[in-house]
Parts: structure tokens; sequence; C-alpha cells
């Protein structure tokens, strides 16, 4: 018996088989290519921080999904009008804890972000609260554009969610675990890597299955609108 959970250990951390789990959820929606037109928010979606570190040591602690944080800053300099929303609050469904939103709006803050841009939502603790309290608070005109930024392999459910609030968004998808052709064959050097990744995306298709099936989104797996 020990033997062969070791055994299942090792296959399932060194072969690639979260990439072909993964893979479908992240190319679900293409990088975001800017076609010239007016955007006039953009919206960040909690994730990326790491909220009772940061604030007990009083600087910004960030997680693998970094790549958020970093992109809002890249998109909030190269759209200096649009308004930046961070929606993200403390804890989970089950305890509350320090809110993540605040921080990062610190932290744009100090890397030069006009704070009268900075829209924050604090209370949401999960996917769906994101979509609900962040419409809530925009309150979007028609024809508004209206970037989502969040991991690749979360922004089909992330897209589900917004659309069936009523905030129409475009997928602005980053932090990408997986690759295309080849690369996703090759093993993992690393037990530990392939084992995080399989529990990234199995927990992501729970999450999918189990919004889709609640009634919390009206697609199961969202395409991209022209």
């Amino acid at each position: 018996m020990a033997v062969t959970f070791t055994l299942t250990t090792l296959a399932l951390g060194i072969l690639p088989i979260a990439n072909y789990v993964l893979f479908p959820l992240e190319q679900r929606f293409p990088v975001f290519v800017d076609d010239g037109k007016s955007v006039e928010g953009i919206i960040l979606l909690g994730g990326s921080v790491e909220s009772a570190d940061s604030g007990e040591r009083g600087v910004l602690v960030s997680n693998e999904a970094s790549e958020r944080v970093l992109y809002a800053i890249e998109l909030a300099y190269r759209y200096p009008n649009a308004r930046i929303l961070i929606s993200g609050g403390g804890g989970t469904v089950f305890s509350n804890g320090t809110a993540e939103a605040p921080i990062i709006a610190d932290y744009l803050k100090r890397v030069g972000v006009d704070p009268s841009r900075i829209v924050i939502e604090d209370r949401s603790r999960t996917t769906s609260e994101n979509g609900q309290f962040s419409r809530d608070l925009l309150k979007p005109r028609e024809g508004e554009r209206w970037l989502l930024i969040t991991s690749a392999w979360h922004m089909p459910r992330a897209m589900a969610v917004f659309e069936k609030a009523g905030l129409p968004v475009i997928a602005y998808p980053v932090d990408f675990r997986t690759n295309v052709g080849f690369a996703n064959q090759r093993p993992r050097a690393f037990v530990s890597e392939g084992l995080r990744r399989l529990d990234v995306s199995m927990k992501e298709w729970v999450g999918v299955i189990g919004y889709y099936a609640t009634g919390r989104t009206d697609e199961l797996l969202p395409s991209p609108h022209d």
C-alpha cells in the first residue's frame, strides 16, 4: 500500500498530468491585445497577496500570483484615465481575516498611482462576491470598457461570474502556469511543483462545476466575445 501510494504521488508530481487538466482553463481566453480603443476601468481580483503577513510586516508580501498586481500597475500607466477597482476581502466563507484590497491599494499609491483613481472593494470572500460587490460599487455605464485581471486558470469562472452579475468585462489573463506545444509534455523536475499545479487545477475545476451547478454562473465555460 505504501509503495503504491508513493509511486502514485511521484507519477502525479513528475508527469505532466496537471498541465492537461489546467491547460483548457488557461487557453479559454486569449492574451489581451490593445486595440487602441478607450478603457474606462481596470478590475483587479485579489488572490495575489498574503494579507496577514503583509499586515504584520508592513510590506507587501505576494504569492505566486503576483503577476496580477504587476500587470495592474502596467495598465494603470498605459491607461492613465482609467479607474482601478481592487476587489478582495479577507478570509474565506468560513472565517474572517485581513482584507487584501486596501493593502494592494496602498502599494499602488506608493508606486505613483493617483489615489483618486482607486476604488476599494474589501468585503468579498469569493469570486461570486467579487462580481456582485464590484457591480454594486461601479455601476458602469453602457458602452464602458473594463479590463478584468486575474490568473488565466481562474479567468473562465471569473468571466462567467461577472457576466451573471451584469458587469461586462474584457478578459486580461495573467499568471499562466502552462505552456503550449511540446513544453506541456515535459516532466517536472520537482514532485512538489507538479502536485501544487494539480492542486490548483483540481480546485478550480471544482469551483467551475460547483458555481454552474448552484446557479452562480449561467455558463460552465464561457467563450470570448468580440
